[in-house]
């Protein structure tokens, strides 16, 4: 049914249509639409930077499951499709919304104006201009759509008229009509082919030495409880990449950890002594396989994913099985015969394990001053809520948090960023918007923390409570290696390349902003600033000192 109704209501009531409830933005765009958002109950969540507003977005959708909104007006457009490469990489549903001016200021050196267009083209499904209220109804059915079908991922409307205001005021007679199908991720769930599941049941049979490596595609199809019955079933070890973090618990007799280049070393090496991988939704890019060079060329691989395309992208020698995740171990569970236990492997795979294990405790448990991150990791794990969404940045804090910290709990849900620097503090503050009820904490260093630190005035203006704890060492320490030896047999001053202030404190910061700010500088004072923090009434930071000694592991590697 039709109405007659100007852009702005036709927006905000598609958007609701869409169970939106948050939008993440930095003004001027779509302001009169604003009005009406607030109407329909949908909070506007108005933020410090583009960046910051795509990765409280990102953060939003991964959690919720349903695209995350941001909006830009156009000088800001730039920043946003910068922000979008990590949603992109990470396969998250974001809906990105900027305006541009009309198309009579279009090649005219217009004030603040560049082409949109290339920027995000790369870093988008969909990427169209919507210069009509009549366009609208098809385009943001469709922005939807490709959000949320076959690998999610981000979209770009860029809406015609300066900031958006000459679409809003026009009228037509439009109808509120949406594809409920699309709400959400996966979309649609496509079965595998039943051959392919009886080959794959096939090669499992074979191999006497397998390994699952689940990727961040089981994540996103909810298929964790699936995997963890296939290893059981089959006896087969579970290593998984870090945006997997979490499909098999890492208590779990089968858990072998985190692969590749920010890895755990027990399971570098069984993945490289597996002579059967089975890649559940995971790229296979670089970093899972730490260069493809884990598992080796010439290693069967079976391989899941929901794009037909990723198949074989890596391996050649693969057997592909397109298909949503969890559909695949459905049919998987259904035809493959329990493996009778296989002593050797097994025995070897525990052997590797209890020795990392081994080699990595004695820093968990360090009573050093400065604070040791592994010690963070450990209490972290210790004190998590069983429904935490743990957030974690990327560089030395995802490695730290690969290796060192646990998931023990199936209702804790950990995220981590696919590659921008001081992503996990907005995003936090997304996912605790997509999960309000469900404690949140951060990880993250000072260099990732100093990116987008001004949005604790954001928390604390909507109330957003989450825990971010800092391991701050006073500058980015994972490049410092590799700097000194850059500077051997040469005088100078290395330390200018990754020493930050040392007299600032994030703990004072987040007082002065009103929020809880803690400053821990021994051990045994973790765990009682992780329990006030989760605790308090307030965004909160637990600012852990730590020095430039401590070294993340090296990722294992073949010789």
């Amino acid at each position: 049914m039709t109405k007659r109704m100007n852009g702005a209501r036709y927006i905000a009531e598609m958007l609701a249509a869409y169970r939106v409830s948050h939008v993440f933005y930095v003004d001027a765009i779509l302001r009169k639409t604003m009005v009406d958002l607030e109407e329909l109950g949908i909070q506007r969540i108005l933020t410090h930077s583009e960046k910051a507003a795509v990765y409280m977005a990102d953060g939003f959708a991964r959690i919720s499951g349903r695209p995350g909104v941001c909006l830009a007006q156009s000088v800001g457009a730039a920043n946003l499709a910068a922000a979008l490469q990590d949603p992109f990489l990470a396969r998250s549903p974001v809906i990105a919304i900027t305006g541009k001016k009309p198309p009579a200021f279009q090649h005219r050196n217009a004030y603040q104006e560049v082409d949109h267009w290339p920027l995000f083209a790369p870093l988008t499904k969909y990427n169209v201009d919507a210069s009509s209220l009549e366009q609208l109804p098809q385009l943001l059915r469709q922005a939807f759509r490709e959000a949320t079908t076959g690998p999610p991922g981000p979209v770009h409307l860029d809406l015609v008229g300066r900031d958006a205001s000459l679409l809003e005021a026009s009228q037509a007679e439009l109808a509120v009509d949406i594809d409920e199908t699309y709400i959400s991720v996966p979309a649609f769930r496509p079965e595998p082919a039943g051959d392919l599941i009886e080959k794959a049941c096939q090669l499992i049979a074979s191999a006497r030495r397998p390994i699952i490596v689940a990727g961040g595609g089981v994540r996103i199809s909810g298929a964790a409880e699936e995997v963890t019955q296939l290893a059981e079933k089959c006896q087969i070890p579970v290593a998984t990449s870090v945006n997997g973090k979490g499909s098999i618990l890492e208590n779990h007799p089968l858990s072998v950890g985190i692969v590749g280049s920010y890895s755990m070393e027990c399971a570098n090496r069984v993945v490289h002594e597996a002579d059967l991988v089975l890649f559940i939704g995971s790229g296979t890019g670089d970093q899972t396989t730490h260069d493809w060079r884990i598992p080796a060329a010439g290693t069967r691989i079976i391989q899941i994913d929901i794009h037909p395309a990723e198949l074989g992208r890596n391996y050649p020698n693969t057997l592909g099985i397109p298909s949503d995740a969890k559909q695949a171990l459905r049919g998987l569970l259904n035809q493959v015969q329990p493996s009778a236990e296989n002593p050797e492997w097994l025995a070897r795979v525990q052997e590797l394990v209890s020795a990392t294990h081994q080699q990595y405790e004695p820093y968990r448990n360090a009573d050093e001053i400065p604070i040791r991150p592994e010690r963070i990791c450990k209490e972290l794990t210790e004190q998590l809520p069983d429904d935490a969404i743990v957030v974690s940045d990327t560089g030395y804090s995802a490695i730290w948090m690969a290796t060192m910290f646990r998931i023990l709990k199936p209702s804790q849900t950990f995220i981590r960023a696919a590659g921008s620097l001081g992503w996990s503090f907005p995003a936090a503050l997304g996912a605790k918007c997509a999960a309000p009820d469900r404690p949140v904490i951060t990880f993250t260093g000072d260099g990732g923390f100093w990116y987008h630190f001004a949005e604790l005035e954001t928390a604390r203006r909507y109330g957003i409570h989450t825990v971010t704890v800092i391991n701050n060492n006073g500058g980015f320490s994972q490049g410092i290696t590799n700097i000194h030896r850059h500077y051997e047999h040469r005088s100078g001053n290395p330390q200018e390349l990754y020493s930050f202030l040392p007299d600032i404190q994030f703990s004072q910061i987040a007082r002065d902003l009103g929020c809880c700010g803690m400053r821990v500088e021994d051990p045994q004072d973790i765990a009682p600033a992780l329990h006030a923090a989760l605790q308090a009434n307030a965004p909160a930071v637990v600012e852990v000192m730590t020095g430039f000694s401590a070294r993340a592991p090296d990722p294992w590697a073949p010789s």
